[in-house]
């Protein structure tokens, strides 16, 4: 990081727990500016306690987060941050034009019509969908709604909880090339997935959550040699086996 820089997202020590027992403990990590970031776990790992934690969702017991140097709470934190949620219902009573035309404006980004029909393509989104109320959409439908409406905030930073959920092959692939494209316009994504082949793919550094607790930060290929595994998924299952023994 060049000097004068802050971090896109700086997590420092930081401890969450619900009716007074722990879920994740004293989890610090970074994630540089136009980085992928890739966090894996287990399902209650604690990973969306500290994506909630991280947008000021969920209250802390110890420590901070901050986002391009600023608390999660701060407006100046909210212009720089989108968040797509692992289970995204949009309101069933707006077309999907119309909640991609809602979520720009509030984030004070112009809104292009032809744009919005050209992301849907690059999805594998029927064009003509968009002219339809949301509840007529399946599960993929909406997933890839709500990428189209997080990706055109165009913010510097992008939380994204399992964005491959309900999605087939051929969208995955497609999403993976948007997500490579908007990192190479300099965004920062923050990525949660159980695809571990994507995350392989995408990401340029992953932390292994497991139990409330960071076991591992770096880069995938480090994961993988040490747990002398050929692919991060036989990595992380290695891993967590290891634990379990432990």
């Amino acid at each position: 990081m060049k000097a004068g820089q802050v971090h896109a997202l700086d997590v420092r020590d930081v401890s969450v727990g619900y009716g007074g027992l722990p879920v994740i403990h004293d989890v610090s990590l970074h994630v540089e500016a136009g980085e992928t970031f890739g966090l894996i776990g287990l399902n209650g790992a604690g990973k969306t306690s500290l994506i909630k934690a991280i947008l000021g969702l969920r209250g802390v017991q110890g420590g901070a987060a901050r986002i391009f140097g600023q608390p999660p709470e701060k407006k100046e934190s909210r212009r720089n941050l989108a968040y797509l949620p692992e289970r995204f219902d949009p309101p069933w009573f707006l077309s999907g034009m119309e909640f991609v035309r809602f979520s720009l404006r509030i984030y004070k980004q112009p809104f292009d019509k032809q744009e919005v029909l050209s992301y849907a393509e690059k999805l594998a989104l029927d064009p003509k969908a968009l002219g339809r109320r949301v509840q007529t959409y399946s599960k993929g439908m909406r997933q890839k709604l709500g990428l189209i409406a997080t990706l055109l905030t165009r913010c510097r930073l992008m939380i994204l909880d399992e964005p491959m959920s309900g999605l087939d092959p051929l969208a995955r692939m497609l999403v993976k090339d948007l997500l490579v494209q908007e990192q190479s316009k300099g965004h920062t994504i923050f990525l949660s997935s159980h695809i571990l082949s994507d995350m392989d793919e995408l990401c340029g550094r992953i932390a292994i959550m497991h139990e409330g607790s960071l076991r591992f930060i770096g880069k995938p290929a480090e994961f993988k040699a040490l747990t002398q595994a050929d692919n991060l998924e036989r990595a992380f299952l290695h891993f967590i086996e290891k634990k379990k023994a432990a």
